[in-house]
């Protein structure tokens, strides 16, 4: 079994990714449910503070993180 790192860089082609689908393109959520459910239980921060809404544009040079698992987004160069 292959284990997630524990940070990693993802890489996005756009100005913005919502909050939800970053949470799933990640690989940190299978569904956009469980998504929804970790944003609104206030389980997600983005550059270090708690985010509960799931709709929130992250865009290149902000920090995601789920308990021992961060998210640095880039722009696709």
């Amino acid at each position: 079994m292959v284990q997630k790192p524990e940070t990693e860089t993802v890489r996005i082609r756009t100005e913005f990714i919502k909050l939800d689908s970053l949470l799933k393109f990640a690989g940190l959520c299978d569904t956009g449910g469980f998504a929804k459910e970790l944003v609104q239980q206030g389980a997600v921060k983005v550059n270090g503070e708690v985010c509960t809404m799931r709709g929130k544009k992250i865009r290149p040079g902000d920090t995601v993180s789920i308990d021992k698992y961060t998210v640095h987004v880039e722009a696709e160069s």
